[in-house]
């Protein structure tokens, strides 16, 4: 194949999406078929890797096919057209592939792209949502749609943001580095009150914390006695181990059903 198949994608035609006739943005849903994909794969390593790199991450001459831009022209038709037909003005020339390959080609390339909310996850949401709130302890740090901790990050649209595989992860990988704005802090005053959370912001000067109590305290350098900064985050990483097999399947179910998408 050629060499710039991405340069199709550079094109602005709104946000993740192609424009209606009335000038509506209109995102195409994903979903790509797992059997084509894997199908798909294979065509992309015969005939793709040298300039897109494997796995679609970049060559030396094009740019990544997986990559998540803001803008993207990424719809079925517009792919195909682009394979079958090469990009006139680019390096990017027409592939000598039959329909059905091509479809399966496109396949492979949206399962690059596609986030936790693009797939079929296994598991039942329903189930997960309990575990969520429940026995996985997650609604006490993480807040979706309004309800929850604060402590972590919002999760109310990660499904949209985030591949499964990096859902799967955030459970069960542990990071070498808690995330900035999210790391622990423990405080003594020098009034003797203990203020245990993470530093959402610090200077010279002064910290400010969330609490593990919900509250924001912001304490000045001179109202500190004593300050350690925990080393590793508290978002455990042994979620898997924690629950069953099946409650950890369903709650991968719920948080891949997170999103904000208008079509949701």
């Amino acid at each position: 194949m050629g060499c710039h198949l991405a340069l199709l994608l550079l094109f602005m035609s709104g946000a993740l999406g192609a424009q209606s006739s009335r000038g509506v943005v209109v995102r195409e849903r994903l979903r790509p078929n797992p059997e084509e994909a894997r199908a798909g794969r294979e065509i992309y390593n015969r005939s793709c890797t040298m300039c897109h790199g494997l796995d679609g991450e970049a060559g030396d001459r094009a740019p990544a096919l997986a990559a998540q831009r803001r803008y993207l022209r990424s719809s079925r038709a517009d792919l195909f057209d682009a394979i079958k037909n090469g990009i006139k003005g680019t390096n990017m020339p027409a592939a000598a592939l039959a329909d059905g390959d091509v479809n399966k080609l496109i396949a492979y390339i949206h399962s690059l792209r596609a986030t936790a909310a693009d797939v079929e996850v296994a598991g039942h949401p329903a189930d997960g949502e309990t575990v969520f709130h429940g026995k996985g302890n997650c609604a006490q740090c993480h807040m979706i749609r309004g309800r929850g901790g604060l402590l972590g990050p919002d999760l109310s649209n990660i499904a949209a943001e985030r591949k499964l595989e990096d859902l799967r992860a955030a459970l069960t990988v542990a990071r070498p580095v808690p995330p900035r704005g999210f790391q622990p802090v423990t405080i003594t005053t020098t009034a003797g009150e203990r203020v245990e959370g993470v530093a959402k912001n610090e200077n010279n000067f002064s910290i400010q914390v969330l609490g593990r109590d919900g509250r924001l305290h912001l304490l000045t350098r001179d109202e500190i006695k004593e300050i350690r900064h925990g080393e590793t985050s508290y978002m455990p990483s042994d979620v898997d181990r924690r629950l069953s097999k099946d409650e950890f399947q369903d709650l991968l179910a719920f948080l891949a059903k997170q999103s904000r998408r208008s079509s949701q």
